[in-house]
C-alpha cells in the first residue's frame, strides 16, 4: 500500500473515531473518580477505532484471509480454527437450553435442614474476617444446627486478635483455631473438615459477606437431590463501588456464575465450586480428604486450586455438582493489575492440572445417569489448553505481518462478542454497568491474552501469588 494512502486512511479513522464516540457515547459521567471516566470514554473510543479501522482495512482482511488459506499450514490452521469455532457456536447453543432450563431450588423448611459447619480460613485479613464471621452468624439457618469455625492461618497481622474479638461477641456460637504457621489454605479447610460435625460443609472466604438466606438457600439441594455432592454459591464483587477492575470482574462474574453455572448445573456437573462460597456433603469430603490432601503435580505438593480439586474429585465419585443462583457471596477482588494477573494465573495453572486430572475419568463410567454433558464440558475446556499457543502464535504473526487490521479486526470481535455479556447483564440488573463488559474483554484480549499459556507452561509451580502481595502490606504496616 502506497505510504501516502495509508497515512490518509489513518487520518480518515482517527477523525471518524472521535466523531463516533461523540455521537455514541451517552455514559453518565462521574466527577469524583477520573479513572472509571477514562476507562469508560478510552473504551468506546477504541470500539469506534475498531470499527472504522476494519472498514478502512476490509479489503486487506480479505487479502490476509486469501494469502493465509494459499498455504498448507495456514489451510490447515483455517480448517482448525473454523471446526473450534463452529464447536464453539454449538457449544453455546448448548449453554443457552441448559439456562433456560435451570432453576435454582428453593429453601426447605427449617425443620429439614441438615446439621451445617462452616468454615472460614483466614490469612492476612484484618478487620474483614470480623465482617464475614458477622455476616455468617447473622444468618437465619437453625442455631442449633449451624456449627461457626474460624482457623487462622498463621496470619502476620491482626488477623487472630479480630477472630479473637468475634470469639468474644459470638461466644459458644464460634469456635477457633490458629494455625501454628502458614500452610496454606488447603491446610486449614483440611482442619476445618475434621473437626467440623455437621452434614454439611460451607467453606466462605474471609474477605466474603454473605446474605442472612445464603446458608439455607446454598444447603437446600442437598435435601431434595440426595446425589448432590457439593453445591456452588453465587459470587458477586464486594469491593464494586469505586475502583475501575472490581466493577469490570463484577459483571464477568455475573456471565460465569448466572450463566455459564446455571448451565453446568442443569447438568448436574459444575466444574469448579469457588472458594468464596460452596458447599459439601459430608461424606463425599471424607471420602476423597486423604487424596485432596496428599494431592501432588510433577512430584510437587498441590497448594493451589484446591475449591477445582474438590469439585473434581466429588464428580468423580459420581456425585452431582450444583449451582444455586439464589444463595450469594459478595467477596473482594484485586483493585490493581499485579494482583489481577496473578489471580489469574494461579486460576489457569489450577484449571490446566485438573483437566489432566479429569481427562483420566470423564470418559469411562463414572456416574449412573448421563455423563454426555460433563464430556462436552471436559472437551470445550481442554480445547482451549490445546488451542492457546497455536492461536497465541497465530496472533503475533498477524501483528507483526498487518497491526491496524488486527486492531481492527480484534475490537470488532469484541464488539460483536461482548454484546452477549452486555444485554445478559443489563436485563439481569437493569444497569449501565452493563456497559464494563466491553472494557473488560479489550483487558483480557490486549492486556492478559498471555495468561494461559504461561499458565500451561508453569503449570507445575506452586505458591499463591497473590499472598506476597499481602506480606507486603503487612510488612509496610
Amino acid at each position: 500500500m502506497d505510504i501516502q494512502v495509508y497515512l490518509r486512511k489513518i487520518n480518515f479513522i482517527i477523525k471518524k473515531s472521535i466523531h463516533s464516540t461523540k455521537a455514541f457515547f451517552h455514559y453518565k459521567l462521574n466527577p469524583e473518580n477520573a479513572e472509571n471516566n477514562f476507562v469508560s470514554l478510552s473504551t468506546f473510543l477504541f470500539m469506534a477505532m475498531g470499527l472504522s479501522f476494519f472498514w478502512v482495512f476490509h479489503n486487506d482482511f480479505e487479502q490476509f484471509n486469501a494469502n493465509k488459506f494459499s498455504t498448507t499450514i495456514g489451510y490447515a490452521f483455517g480448517v482448525v480454527a473454523f471446526s473450534f469455532m463452529a464447536y464453539k457456536i454449538l457449544l453455546f447453543l448448548y449453554i443457552v437450553y441448559n439456562y433456560f432450563k435451570y432453576k435454582p431450588i428453593a429453601s426447605v423448611p427449617d425443620s429439614d435442614l441438615p446439621t451445617c459447619t462452616v468454615i472460614v480460613p483466614a490469612y492476612n485479613e484484618g478487620k474483614q474476617v470480623w465482617d464475614t464471621l458477622m455476616s455468617l452468624a447473622e444468618s437465619d439457618y437453625p442455631k442449633e444446627k449451624l456449627q461457626l469455625i474460624a482457623i487462622d492461618d498463621g496470619s502476620k497481622d491482626d488477623t487472630w486478635t479480630w477472630i479473637q474479638n468475634a470469639k468474644e461477641k459470638l461466644g459458644d456460637r464460634l469456635e477457633i483455631y490458629k494455625q501454628p504457621q502458614n500452610q496454606g489454605k488447603r491446610h486449614a479447610l483440611y482442619r476445618g473438615f475434621h473437626v467440623g460435625t455437621g452434614d454439611i460443609f460451607v467453606t466462605v472466604d474471609s474477605d466474603s459477606i454473605v446474605n442472612p438466606d445464603t446458608i439455607k438457600l446454598l444447603v437446600s439441594p442437598f435435601v431434595h437431590n440426595k446425589q448432590c455432592g457439593a453445591v456452588a454459591g453465587n459470587i458477586r464483587v464486594l469491593n464494586n463501588k469505586k475502583a475501575t477492575l472490581p466493577k469490570m470482574l463484577d459483571v464477568s462474574f455475573v456471565l460465569s456464575f448466572e450463566f455459564v453455572r446455571s448451565a453446568e448445573s442443569n447438568l448436574n456437573s459444575v466444574l469448579c465450586t469457588p472458594g468464596a462460597l460452596a458447599a459439601y456433603r459430608s461424606t463425599a469430603v471424607h471420602e476423597c480428604l486423604p487424596q485432596w490432601i496428599n494431592q501432588t503435580f510433577m512430584g510437587k505438593p498441590s497448594d493451589i486450586g484446591e475449591d477445582r480439586a474438590m469439585t473434581n474429585m466429588i464428580l468423580k465419585q459420581g456425585k452431582h455438582v450444583l449451582f444455586q443462583k439464589n444463595a450469594i457471596a459478595y467477596t473482594n477482588v484485586p483493585e490493581e493489575y499485579t494482583g489481577l494477573y496473578k489471580m489469574f494465573i494461579r486460576w489457569g495453572r489450577s484449571n490446566v492440572r485438573e483437566n489432566l486430572e479429569m481427562a483420566k475419568y470423564v470418559f469411562t463410567n463414572f456416574r449412573a445417569d448421563s455423563k454426555f454433558g460433563t464430556r462436552l464440558l471436559f472437551i470445550s475446556q481442554f480445547s482451549k489448553i490445546l488451542m492457546s499457543f497455536p492461536f497465541l502464535f497465530f496472533m503475533l504473526y498477524f501483528v507483526l505481518v498487518h497491526p491496524l487490521l488486527f486492531v481492527g479486526s480484534t475490537l470488532v470481535t469484541i464488539l460483536v462478542l461482548g454484546m452477549f455479556p452486555v444485554l445478559f447483564f443489563a436485563h439481569r440488573y437493569k444497569s449501565f454497568e452493563a456497559f464494563w463488559a466491553y472494557s473488560y474483554s479489550i483487558l483480557y484480549t490486549f492486556g492478559l491474552f498471555w495468561i494461559t499459556p504461561y499458565a500451561i507452561a508453569t503449570a507445575n509451580k506452586s505458591g499463591w501469588l497473590t499472598r506476597e502481595l499481602d506480606d507486603k502490606k503487612v510488612a509496610k504496616v
